[in-house]
């Protein structure tokens, strides 16, 4: 589609590095940051007609301090409302509407194992309990469960919680965030109750990952993982531990900004850049195949 709303680099940039400056969850980045979007505004870098090349071009450079892929001036097509965070919610909701609310995909395998997949997000969780609270409590009855998030790009991390809350027999610490406004730290805890019946704690759990698994995906199977609970197979996640807002800048571009950052109560750090690092490597194409194969072990011993 072409991008009707005339564009004039300046505001955008310089919007952008002042959203960056107040907002991006490391303060001395952030001047880095800042600093390069306009020395290179600057010197005509940003000299383009088109929204889309020009958000290229500033993810580009925003990326390039710290390789934080959260941070982003994100192109929409469509037009998108001025208001904070409108952008981001009206494009979950298009995928929400399309994916059974997130859970396109619940089956029984052979073996009485189950499979729930997670895609393409872990939505807001006030449209995402319904949907995906039935697609647990379906499987809740299997004797192992594989959980799919090799096309989830991120979402909620009180989806993470709620979903964790099936998974789990008790009340447990799934993570903490630090967020820089107030330096505020929030701690994460699954549920004491849920809707439906749970998989519960004991059972054997696979988490399925791939290279394109992100931010709150990567939050779930990380989480998962330290507590013991489950076994990741697949491939090493994309890397992107930092929860982010954004900002409208132009009516097509979006500065997308961390505003915090996770730490896991188990390990003291997170996946930022490294990903969460599978137990059993694979391709993702080769993941179901491998997990399903070990839960029927499992289930056989």
């Amino acid at each position: 589609m072409t991008t009707s709303a005339k564009l004039s680099p300046a505001p955008v940039i310089d919007a952008t590095a002042q959203l960056v400056t107040e907002h991006y969850v490391f303060p001395e980045i952030a001047e880095q940051v800042a600093d390069l979007l306009q020395r290179h505004l600057a010197e005509g870098a940003y000299d383009v007609d088109d929204a889309e090349e020009l958000a290229r071009l500033v993810t580009a450079d925003l990326q390039s301090v710290n390789s934080d892929r959260h941070l982003r001036l994100k192109h929409h097509a469509d037009p998108v409302s001025p208001e904070q965070g409108a952008a981001t919610l009206a494009a979950m909701r298009r995928d929400f509407d399309t994916s059974l609310g997130g859970a396109p995909r619940v089956q029984l395998l052979d073996g009485g194992v189950a499979l729930v997949e997670l895609a393409p997000m872990l939505f807001p969780l006030e449209w995402a309990a319904e949907p995906l609270g039935a697609a647990l409590t379906l499987a809740s009855r299997a004797q192992a469960l594989i959980v799919d998030l090799r096309g989830n790009r991120g979402g909620d991390p009180d989806t993470v919680a709620f979903v964790c809350s099936y998974l789990l027999n008790k009340r447990t610490h799934l993570n903490t965030m630090h967020w820089r406004s107030g330096e505020r730290v929030e701690q994460s805890w699954s549920l004491p109750h849920v809707p439906g019946a749970r998989f519960g704690g004991t059972k054997p759990l696979y988490v399925l990952s791939s290279a394109s698994t992100f931010s709150a995906a990567e939050e779930l199977a990380y989480n998962l993982q330290q507590l013991g609970r489950a076994t990741v197979v697949g491939e090493p996640t994309l890397g992107g531990a930092h929860p982010c807002k954004g900002w409208t800048v132009h009516p097509h571009l979006e500065a997308t900004i961390p505003v915090g950052r996770a730490v896991n109560p188990v390990s003291g750090t997170n996946w930022e850049g490294s990903g969460v690092r599978p137990d059993i490597p694979c391709a993702a194409a080769d993941a179901l195949d491998r997990a399903h194969a070990l839960a029927l072990i499992r289930l056989t011993d």
